[in-house]
């Protein structure tokens, strides 16, 4: 027994990494799931302190970094080691440097502002900054929101038509803005135009990490984070109210719509789609024609490292879908994905991008990397992705070796037994 107990002790230590570990784990790499498109990675240097959203400026790519206050530059697909501003956020929740958007070479930030690094919050900031070439220069501060709490500070932005976008979450508010009938902060719960100012574009966001604008027709389009259930995607027209506290998901319940806050008339729809299980989307971005897939819309998220795909309907204000499963535009538990879903292993990915060259960009904050899709004619080769029905050759082998280990042990095992017998007769 005592060499079988041996031979067992030394299989298991070739058992390999795939008993704790699936094979869309991000240690493996993304996977692209439609043979047409390639997944790379686009900057070789990795991007510390947590990055969280990103923005060309011409031919040039900057990045934030959550923790840190820092915004990078890459350039020819190179992270420069000089940051091209620093200043001092706070980084507790979900705050730190949040939000970028830039128009030729006028730079929009949205940060939580902080005396010194990781101190404690004061506001967040909206600031604009002139871009020279090499630095950010000339700041103005254009707008100051709460940040009352650690979370649901929002910061996603965007812009069309010379007009800048930006969102913040309830940040702990129940008032007039969340659809509830009292008095409390403003500037919570909605999107604002922030450049030129004007009145709230929305209202009744519980928190969104993901604005962005449709090439085709200048629509608006958000993500937004439920509580315990129901994300949604929302096409925003002007004068938007997105249903919270009151509502998340979809409802035919009229009662309930007709009993929202009826603050400055803004009027509410059911999102165009949602998760009853939370996935946390993050950014959202629409597809291009050099990458075949100008009538689509692209989400990433922050729970399940998924990169989703949507087919926008012909007036381009929702989906369509071919499971009977997603007719309801509601992805139940037990329904099936496996439309939407277009690639994994993206880790907590927190912002997606349109290039100058017409080809995704896919920022994860948990890996510090920045992924590039492509078609797959035009770049390298695909990564491979193993079918789940199939086992790998090298597990095979792996298992085999293990088998024949036990199988040699148990045999020793028993001629010993056998010799000690005869032995013991003698």
């Amino acid at each position: 027994m005592r060499i079988l107990l041996l031979a067992l002790c030394v299989s298991m230590s070739f058992l390999p990494a795939f008993a704790s570990h699936t094979g869309n784990d991000e240690s493996s790499g993304p996977v692209i799931y439609d043979k047409g498109l390639t997944v790379e990675r686009f900057v070789k240097e990795g991007i510390p302190n947590s990055p969280t959203t990103m923005a060309f400026i011409g031919e040039d790519l900057l990045v934030l970094e959550r923790y840190s206050g820092l915004v990078r530059l890459v350039r020819d697909g190179q992270l420069i080691p000089s940051p091209v501003l620093d200043v001092s956020v706070a980084k507790d929740g979900e705050r730190g440097m949040l939000g970028i958007t830039t128009i030729e070479n006028d730079v929009y930030l949205y940060f939580t502002a902080a005396d010194f690094d990781a101190g404690k919050a004061i506001e967040n900031r909206i600031v604009k900054y002139t871009w020279n070439g090499d630095s950010l220069v000339d700041p103005v501060l254009l707008k100051t929101l709460p940040s009352d709490n650690f979370y649901h500070n929002g910061g996603a932005m965007t812009n069309t038509n010379g007009q800048v976008y930006a969102v913040i979450g309830d940040n702990g508010n129940y008032g007039l803005l969340q659809n509830r009938p009292h008095e409390w902060k403003n500037d919570t719960s909605v999107i604002l135009r922030v450049d030129p100012p004007g009145p709230y574009y929305a209202i009744g966001i519980r928190n969104s990490f993901g604005l962005a604008i449709d090439p085709v027709n200048g629509n608006l389009w958000d993500t937004e984070n439920g509580p315990d259930e129901y994300d949604e995607i929302n096409f925003v027209p002007e004068n938007f109210n997105s249903g919270w506290i009151e509502i998340m998901g979809i409802t035919d319940n009229q009662t309930k719509i007709d009993s929202l806050s009826k603050y400055g008339g803004y009027v509410y729809s059911n999102p165009e789609f949602s998760w009853q299980k939370t996935v946390s989307p993050t950014a959202i971005e629409f597809g291009s024609k050099e990458l075949g897939q100008d009538n689509k819309v692209f989400v990433v998220d922050c729970n399940t490292g998924n990169l989703y795909r949507f087919t926008l309907n012909p007036d381009r204000t929702g989906f369509v879908f071919e499971s009977p499963d997603l007719q309801d535009l509601v992805l139940n538990v037990d329904d099936s994905p496996d439309e939407i879903i277009v690639g994994s292993g993206f880790g907590c990915s927190t912002d997606i991008e349109l290039g100058p060259d017409g080809f995704l960009y896919i920022l994860s904050l948990s890996q510090g990397v920045i992924y590039r899709i492509v078609p797959t004619a035009s770049g390298e080769q695909p990564i491979p992705d193993t079918p789940k029905t199939e086992f790998p050759i090298e597990h095979i082998l792996t298992i085999s070796a293990i088998i024949a280990t036990i199988i040699v042990g148990i045999v020793a095992a028993m001629l010993v037994r056998l010799i000690l017998k005869k032995r013991r007769s003698s």
